[in-house]
């Protein structure tokens, strides 16, 4: 029930404000965009702000603040928390670490794109290019649908827009400013929404915190006292079964969404486009800081959720919007600012996958297959009309509520890791590594995964195939951990097995064994 009423002139001036400055940045960067390179990689100029900025709000969609913080916000109490910090340190300071340099590096040395054709150079094999590309576009798909989900209620409630109005202003937004300024206006857009995400997250907890529901510090002690503090239960159970636990819920979510951003496309397509290493180690302190605050802050906000819900409601994807439209402080001008938070956390994620799904397509599949000889011109022109089409197809999907493909986003994040995360890794670290591992890797992790469907929704009762189905798929954070695990495994004993097969014909698997990180300053040079 929204809480106050009058002034919502404010709230539309807000939304006006922040459509405007959208528009504004992709016609302002439309000149940085011109050549192929430009448009989906920015001509690998990003700075570290730039860089941690669009990286923070890729990692952090509207599911995080509508979703996944009143859910297990609800069922873990303060232990969700962790999800938030793990975030911060693991999938982003620890990322960056480990990854960015090296990625980057070798982007250069291969002059690759996209991560597809990263593999492709890295591998020596071009059908491993077509393969992830597939996986790639076919699993980002549900992923970039079920962005549109977090906003519809708060669109309603706050504008009194239809679901489907919603989703039209924000593809259309997305739309335009991909079409004319590609990768530097989804930049800069996502330094505008991070900044926007920062303050959003510091009103809610304010808000939350004043509730008289919570009354600040009674309120932590009151969830403390009654068994949802900073340490979930290892044992309560309805089914009895041990990774239904609220222990077992944190540490497989914790896991999958810390290390699952390490391999998943339009993550590490950002670590592409950084322009040194000075960038590097600068954006992986503002990474950090950025979704310490934010995805910490998400969660913490979600951890309140059990002092207004003795018991998990029905429908638990809007148990965060109902809590702040109820708060009697509430004013429309606040109920903005929440909406376009929201708004800009699903915008930067929807820009990102539309960027690495239309580079798959126009890039690895239509210049690696279909037309060998088209031109930067050609591409570049493609990948801008596949961004757009990307958008709506996404929008059309959501509008008509496919069940099929929403309800395979709660996989496609696990799976795509699943798939790529021993390729990527070991391709950067390991001279052994080769496209044998690679392809079972791939292979195992879309096998495993369908199986784990069946196999956990069989456990849960399940018997026909839709119940198989949508029993599974509720296991989606165990299956994800599971594959990322086997993706490690897998790919150095596949490598290894490939290898001494190979040796045995006379044939040398990789093209070129991955260097040393060299500084980005010395690869830049040897262009």
């Amino acid at each position: 029930m929204l809480a106050v009423t009058g002034g919502k002139w404010s709230a539309y001036l807000i939304l006006v404000l922040f459509a405007a400055a959208m528009i504004a940045v992709g016609v302002i960067t439309y000149k940085k965009s011109k050549s192929l390179d430009g448009f989906l990689l920015g001509e690998r100029g990003m700075g570290g702000w730039m860089s941690a900025f669009a990286y923070g709000t890729t990692y952090f969609s509207a599911v995080v603040f509508i979703g996944y913080a009143g859910t297990y916000g609800m069922s873990l109490g303060l232990g969700a928390i962790w999800i938030g910090i793990a975030n911060a340190f693991v999938g982003s300071l620890a990322a960056w670490l480990v990854l960015a340099k090296r990625t980057r590096n070798m982007s250069h040395r291969y002059n690759v794109s996209t991560m597809a054709e990263l593999f492709e150079k890295r591998y020596n094999s071009g059908h491993i290019k077509l393969y992830a590309a597939i996986v790639i576009f076919v699993f980002l798909i549900p992923y970039s649908t079920s962005v549109y989900q977090g906003i519809g209620y708060l669109s309603e409630a706050v504008f009194g827009l239809d679901f489907i109005w919603c989703v039209v202003i924000m593809a259309v937004l997305v739309g335009i400013y991909l079409f004319v300024g590609g990768y530097f206006a989804n930049a800069v857009s996502n330094f505008i929404q991070g900044i926007i995400m920062l303050i959003g997250v510091v009103v809610m907890i304010v808000l939350m915190l004043k509730a008289p529901e919570v009354n600040g510090i009674e309120g932590l002690k009151k969830l403390i006292d009654s068994g949802y503090g900073f340490f979930p239960d290892a044992t309560t159970t309805a089914t009895g079964i041990w990774f239904d636990t609220p222990a077992a819920q944190l540490i497989f979510n914790l896991m999958l969404t810390s290390f699952g951003i390490w391999a998943v496309p339009q993550s590490v397509q950002k670590f592409f486009a950084i322009r040194n290493d000075r960038a590097v180690l600068q954006g992986s302190v503002i990474s950090t800081v950025f979704a310490l605050i934010v995805g910490g802050g998400a969660y913490f906000n979600g951890s309140l959720a059990r002092l207004f819900y003795p018991e998990m409601p029905a429908d638990s994807s809007n148990i965060i919007p109902n809590i702040l439209l109820s708060n009697e402080m509430m004013s429309y001008a606040v109920l903005g600012l929440i909406f376009v938070l929201v708004l800009s956390a699903s915008m930067s994620t929807l820009s990102s996958l539309a960027l690495v799904s239309s580079s798959s397509v126009c890039v690895d599949i239509y210049r690696g297959y279909i037309n060998r000889g088209a031109t930067d011109k050609q591409v570049n022109i493609l990948a801008r009309v596949l961004c757009f089409v990307f958008v709506v197809i996404s929008a059309l999907f959501a509008i008509f509520e496919v069940d099929a493909i929403v309800t395979l986003m709660s996989l496609s994040w696990g799976t795509l890791a699943g798939c790529f995360l021993g390729p990527y890794i070991y391709g950067l670290y390991w001279k052994r590594a080769n496209k044998v591992g690679a392809y079972a890797s791939i292979t195992a992790t879309l096998v495993t995964t369908i199986t784990l469907i069946f196999v956990f929704g069989k456990v849960a009762g399940g018997e026909s195939f839709t119940e198989l189905l949508s029993l599974g798929i509720k296991r989606a954070a165990v299956i994800g951990v599971f594959c990322m695990i086997e993706s490690m495994i897998v790919t150095p004993i596949a490598s290894l097995i490939g290898e001494a097969a190979a040796r045995k014909k006379g044939i040398r698997l990789n093209s070129e064994e991955p260097a040393e990180a060299e500084s980005s300053e010395t690869a830049s040079a040897a262009e």
